[in-house]
């Protein structure tokens, strides 16, 4: 064998976290939201402390040390994990598992080495208040963090070298969702001893040490702390300790019971379980850990917003802010401009919209004949019975005002009542998508895991999804009613056919700063994950219809996917269209013409495409026509 590479195996296999099929989905959204909000924090931390001098001390410095250490290493780690869950063989080169190992233990080692910085700091802030700025200068806090990154250099240096002189010849698959140590030591068939050894020495050393510090640390300050006569002073101290001591013991305690025990003792199912936290979960809390709840955070936090309202409302006379805050609002009554504002088509466009009757038959129709046939008391029709309830909804909220605009010279609505109607359209228009998101799944079971199907979507999974579809829809819909509380005392016409969110935030002349960023973070989650569940779902489900050796049943499986997709597209399109942008962008004309595809088109259509061209559906109906005639 050449000495410059004693392995025989040029690839390996990542076994994942799980081997349960029905569990993959669920953990590919699950962590797939885990890596947003750790990279959405981290990020958001770096470029907070970055950008305010408020900020610009050696707590913060090294806060930023760590928030980048976690966005690196859990980089590393979620997405070939997330790989795992929607490719049948997570495949990885030996080239690409060292590198992803070197990568691991350089960040995980780091990390462990500046939450004992941050101990350090924290014990001279509060035991030696008066040396602090003398103690941590600017040249000790750089030298700190050097000495951090070095430590983490040298243990995944030595480490990784001690790996590539091992021998791979068998078994290629490595049971973990990621390249570490253990699992990789696992399939050596030559002797590791010497990277046993040196496994148990560092590991000691770099758990053992910042563990030690930390400990210390925390002795002298809360030494420091009893001192402190006042209860509310040692209170509110004990409690600014609290959230570092329980991240601490997380990260350490986890990462001891992985390393600091003999590989034949060590279960490689706990091991995964264990390097779940310190891997995926710790990054994500850090933030929230050390940075959310700190007062200087939340100061710093609220000048820059008050800096971006003040810039928004440099053109809103004063006059025009001071109001009664009793009362949000002057305005009685509004008026909804409709459709269009020309008299030649208002009739045409009456008679045309009364085809919405076809949304109410269709929908009362679907729901009639699945509670009526216990041939479709099955999950798949539970959901359609549900999306079909929702549509009636929200065809029934929009449609009926619409139709009184084509006759009447001015439509007005009071203020309670378009609140009403805004109130009950986010209701079904969130619950909408994420009961399209709750069939999809539906299918990824029934394609994937038909042999599972009656298990995993069992009466109770059926209820309380749709349970959670209907308090997502709740949540949302409340959140932004509440906040609709603005200022409006001039102009009463609202460019819509329907009460909808910015059409009422035009008129408002208050700042609706806090209403906009509500309303893409709010609609980008709802749009987003079941957009993400509904492309997970559909991955797995071609997947699996590619594996299908004929020709006729690859195009039969295509042609059943082809109309739910089809309807989603038409959906969430027109909603990301009009929702994900700022409402200074969007043009009220063209979110008029994309809201009448997801408010009426798609209520209309859902019973066709999700339910009429259904062989069940048909066979169902035939029956009870049949049973009819013979009556």
């Amino acid at each position: 064998m050449a000495t410059g590479n004693h392995s025989i195996v040029t690839e390996f296999i990542l076994a994942g976290l799980t081997e349960k099929p029905e569990l993959q989905l669920l953990l590919f959204l699950f962590f797939l939201g885990v890596y947003v909000v750790t990279v959405m924090g981290n990020l958001g931390m770096i470029t907070l402390i970055g950008i305010s001098s408020h900020l610009h001390t050696p707590m913060y410095y090294f806060l930023s040390s760590l928030s980048f250490i976690d966005l690196c290493y859990s980089t590393v780690i979620i997405p070939k994990m997330l790989v795992n869950f929607v490719t049948e063989k997570n495949i990885i080169s030996y080239p690409k598992c060292m590198t992803q190992l070197y990568f691991f233990i350089f960040f995980i080692i780091s990390e462990g080495h500046i939450l004992a910085v941050m101990a350090y700091d924290r014990y001279v802030a509060i035991c030696k208040p008066l040396l602090y700025n003398v103690t941590m200068s600017y040249q000790v806090c750089s030298w700190l963090v050097v000495e951090v990154y070095m430590m983490g250099l040298i243990g995944a240096t030595v480490h990784t070298g001690c790996m590539l002189r091992v021998v791979f010849c068998k078994d290629k698959i490595i049971n973990h969702y990621f390249c570490d140590l253990f699992p990789l030591l696992e399939l050596s068939c030559s002797s590791t001893y010497i990277n046993e050894l040196v496994l148990l020495c560092l590991s000691a050393f770099n758990i053992l040490s910042p563990t030690l510090a930390i400990f210390g640390s925390y002795v002298s300050i809360i030494a420091s702390i009893l001192r402190i006569h006042s209860t509310e002073g040692r209170s509110k101290a004990f409690g600014t300790c609290s959230s570092h001591i329980l991240a601490v013991t997380v990260f350490c305690g986890s990462a001891a019971f992985m390393y600091l025990q003999p590989s034949n003792v060590s279960s490689m199912e706990q091991s995964k379980v264990s390097s779940v936290f310190y891997t995926t979960i710790v990054p994500m809390l850090n933030p929230l850990i050390y940075s959310l709840r700190n007062k200087d955070v939340k100061v710093s936090l609220n000048k820059l917003i008050e800096k971006r309202l003040l810039l928004y409302n440099v053109g809103v006379k004063p006059a025009e802010r001071i109001m009664d805050h009793r009362n949000h609002s002057s305005v009685t009554d509004f008026i909804l401009s409709g459709l269009t504002e020309l008299p030649e088509l208002q009739l045409p466009l009456f008679f045309l919209f009364r085809i919405c009757m076809v949304t109410v038959v269709g929908n009362v129709g679907m729901i009639t004949l699945i509670g009526l046939s216990s041939y479709l008391h099955t999950p798949t029709c539970y959901f359609l019975s549900s999306l079909s309830f929702i549509d009636l909804c929200q065809s029934t909220v929009i449609t009926t005002k619409m139709l009184v605009k084509f006759v009447t010279e001015r439509n007005f609505i009071s203020y309670t009542e378009y609140m009403t109607q805004l109130y009950l359209f986010l209701v079904f228009a969130i619950a909408e998508i994420h009961m399209m998101a709750a069939m999809a799944y539906d299918c990824y079971v029934a394609f994937c895991n038909p042999l599972l199907y009656n298990v995993i979507m069992s009466y109770h999974i059926c209820f309380w999804l749709t349970v959670g579809v209907y308090t997502l829809g709740i949540i949302g819909s409340t959140i932004h009613t509440r906040f609709m509380q603005l200022f409006f005392s001039k102009a009463n016409v609202v460019n819509h056919y329907f009460c909808d969110l910015f059409p009422l935030l035009q008129l408002s002349c208050s700042s609706i700063y806090i209403n906009e960023l509500l309303v893409m973070g709010l609609s980008a989650f709802n749009i987003l994950t079941p957009a993400l569940t509904i492309f997970a779902s559909y991955s797995f489900i071609i997947s699996s219809i590619l594996h299908i050796r004929s020709t006729e049943g690859r195009s039969k499986g295509f042609s059943t996917c082809r109309s739910h997709i089809s309807a989603v597209t038409i959906f969430y399109g027109s909603a990301a269209f009009m929702y994900l942008q700022p409402s200074n962008v969007s043009s009220t004309d063209q979110s008029k013409v994309s809201s009448v595809f997801y408010t009426i088109i798609v209520s209309m259509l859902n019973p066709m495409i999700y339910s009429l061209r259904n062989k069940d559906v048909k066979f169902a109906l035939k029956k009870i026509l049949e049973s009819r005639a013979c009556s």
